[in-house]
């Protein structure tokens, strides 16, 4: 059974989605660097939650197809910092729980954030 049918498909994922997005487009330590302050003033809640929906179902095996831009183009201009990145990882970690995600699931899921991330934090 692939992560997508253990996570309960589509729908959800994007329960879990919905959450993270808006802990992550609200939490003070992220919105402190200005550049990622002002992306996540300037996209489209809804618009950014159905791109990540998309990117975790295609990433987890399930049929949707990831529409957006690369994770480097999304977010090289942003000069996100390694502590940026482990907040971000408290707040994804914080909605698994707050979802109930098994453990092994969370693991898989981390692997595959963990696998963006030298296209994501670019400042030093």
């Amino acid at each position: 059974m692939s992560l997508y049918e253990r996570l309960g498909g589509v729908y959800a994922i994007a329960a879990v989605v919905d959450d993270f997005i808006d802990r992550i487009m609200s939490d003070p330590r992220l919105n402190a660097n200005p550049k990622v302050d002002e992306a996540h003033h300037k996209v489209s809640k809804a618009g950014f939650k159905y791109l990540v929906t998309e990117q975790v179902c295609q990433a987890t095996g399930g049929p949707q197809r990831y529409t957006g831009r690369s994770m480097y183009d999304s977010h090289a201009h942003l000069n996100i910092t390694e502590p940026e990145w482990q907040a971000f990882l408290v707040d994804l970690q914080q909605t698994f729980n707050k979802f109930g995600v098994p453990k092994p699931e969370q693991a898989e899921l981390f692997a595959i954030v963990a696998s963006t991330k030298k296209d994501i934090v670019t400042a030093k």
